[in-house]
């Protein structure tokens, strides 16, 4: 063979082998998406909660501790997360939504993340902790995990529910759903996790110290160290199989705490949420990042990761890389959250929380039976009744009115507490704030605007009637309907 075509050959072999390299060497992206939880972890300093192995995560990861949710309710929140858009701007803002006769269709130039990393060659996978951990057996074993987004999806986008079927060298993507907040009842009754006393529980200001309220708040609290122990078997399992050191992992939760001020709520308690990226030799370890930075950002990220092109029209940005830019502020939005209606709009810096409310004339707790029936609100409303709660706890909680506007400074106020809004010496951060509101909505063209087509929300009523009735919950239709009754007349009202 002549010298040339040696050459060229060695030259074809070689260029063969860094390609395959290079695609063996592309590392797993893993999500994990906790449900309905604040930044209670022990990472984030909380001494009552048990949480070795996501502490060890984060401090050997970068943590962000200005972490927001576009979205404080779950599926508006997984719609922007699984787009890497703002769930106003796709028109998915609205808590399940979407699901009836009236259906919402993407616009259809937006991918799914998953499928973006599927036609990167990336073996794509939704699933639950247990199988991410390798421990569901049986019919449950090939079931998704939780998707929960508002508009139509092509389930081909994932491959399985968990990542031992792909080829060999394979990368995956996998979004592993966590329940959270939501096992209470499984963490408080868990064996293998310990347990918070409630008489060492410390409250918010806004919430009174009622016993009910004491013992939620220490079975919330157990949750994070349940997640702790089903964060550590997914680790084992990475470890085992020699996957560990080449998968980037991706921490948060959806928004926080399902309480009077948490989930379903722009203040801190439900758009603040605890957020870390663990990825060996490719970030530094220890670090800890104070940027305002969105959970949608993880999508971004996670293609910067991968290797992937980040597609032009996303909203989300990668915190990594020569393309980051630091975000100067975060916007969390909340609209309807089942049969009740509502627009908050909120703007966070780390200075300042400036909150617009769209409905001023009804009261924070407006009727809702998803909430309404919670053993919390039950103990919060009967105390306020009886002249239990201090007047902080009952303007905060219970008025039957909200300001139009309200203003916290953070640094001072970390609870919001105290709302700036109406105070001359506040008026130029007021303005500035509101400014920067106004021109986010036009920009991102924020389709919560207007009013929901009543076409469209009586669709997912009678879908949401129809599942209780199905379910034998006749307790809870009556409740529901009067609700939406009641719904109907504060905008023929124009409250």
């Amino acid at each position: 063979m002549k010298p040339v075509l040696i050459l060229i050959s060695f030259f074809n072999i070689f260029s063969s082998f860094s390609f395959l390299s290079a695609e063996q060497n592309r590392p797993n992206i893993l999500w994990l998406v906790v449900e309905d939880q604040s930044k209670h972890y022990g990472f984030n300093g909380e001494k009552l909660v048990h949480t070795p192995v996501l502490d060890g995560l984060a401090a050997n990861g970068v943590r962000f501790t200005n972490a927001s949710v576009t979205a404080p309710v779950c599926s508006t929140a997984r719609s922007a997360l699984i787009t890497g858009m703002f769930q106003t701007s796709i028109g998915a803002h609205h808590h399940r939504s979407g699901r009836g006769d009236a259906k919402i269709q993407k616009p259809d130039h937006i991918k799914l993340i998953p499928e973006l990393f599927k036609e990167a060659g990336y073996y794509t996978c939704l699933g639950s902790s247990g199988h991410a951990a390798g421990t569901i057996r049986g019919k449950q074993k090939n079931r998704f995990g939780k998707s929960d987004y508002n508009f139509e999806w092509d389930s081909k986008v994932f491959d399985s529910a968990e990542w031992s079927g792909r080829n060999k060298e394979q990368p995956f993507f996998a979004k592993i759903c966590l329940s959270g907040g939501k096992a209470r009842s499984q963490a408080r009754a868990s064996k293998g996790i310990p347990h918070v006393d409630a008489s060492k529980v410390v409250l918010p200001p806004y919430y009174p110290r009622h016993p009910v309220v004491l013992e939620d708040w220490a079975a919330y609290l157990d949750t994070f160290s349940l997640m702790d122990f089903q964060v550590g078997q997914i680790v084992d399992r990475l470890k085992k199989e020699g996957e560990f050191e080449n998968t980037v992992i991706l921490f948060i939760t959806d928004h926080g705490v399902s309480h009077a001020r948490g989930k379903q709520f722009c203040y801190d308690e439900g758009m603040m949420i605890p957020f870390f990226v663990h990825a060996p030799n490719r970030v530094k370890g220890g670090t800890v990042r104070k940027e305002p930075v969105l959970h949608i950002d993880l999508a971004a990220t996670s293609l910067y990761f991968a290797g992937i092109d980040i597609p032009k029209y996303m909203e989300a940005r990668t915190l990594f890389g020569p393309n980051a830019v630091k975000r100067k502020f975060a916007v969390s939005a909340r609209d309807r959250c089942d049969e009740t209606y509502d627009r908050i709009r909120a703007v966070r810096t780390l200075s300042y929380k400036y909150i617009r409310n769209g409905y001023p004339d009804r009261p924070h707790l407006q009727p809702c039976a998803y909430k309404d029936n919670k053993d919390t609100y039950i103990a919060i409303r009967d105390w306020g009744e009886k002249g239990k709660l201090s007047d902080l706890q009952q303007n905060l909680l219970l008025s039957p009115k909200r300001a139009k506007e309200e203003l916290y400074d953070l640094k001072k106020d970390p609870w919001e507490l105290t709302n700036l809004a109406g105070e001359s010496k506040h008026s130029k951060a007021l303005q500035k704030m509101r400014k920067t509101l106004d021109q986010w909505i036009i920009e991102t063209k924020d389709r919560g605007q207007g009013v929901e087509s009543m076409k469209m929300y009586d669709s997912d009523m009678q879908l949401y009637l129809d599942g209780l009735a199905k379910r034998g919950r006749g307790d809870r239709l009556a409740e529901i309907k009067a609700n939406i009754a009641l719904m109907k007349k504060w905008w023929k009202e124009g409250k």
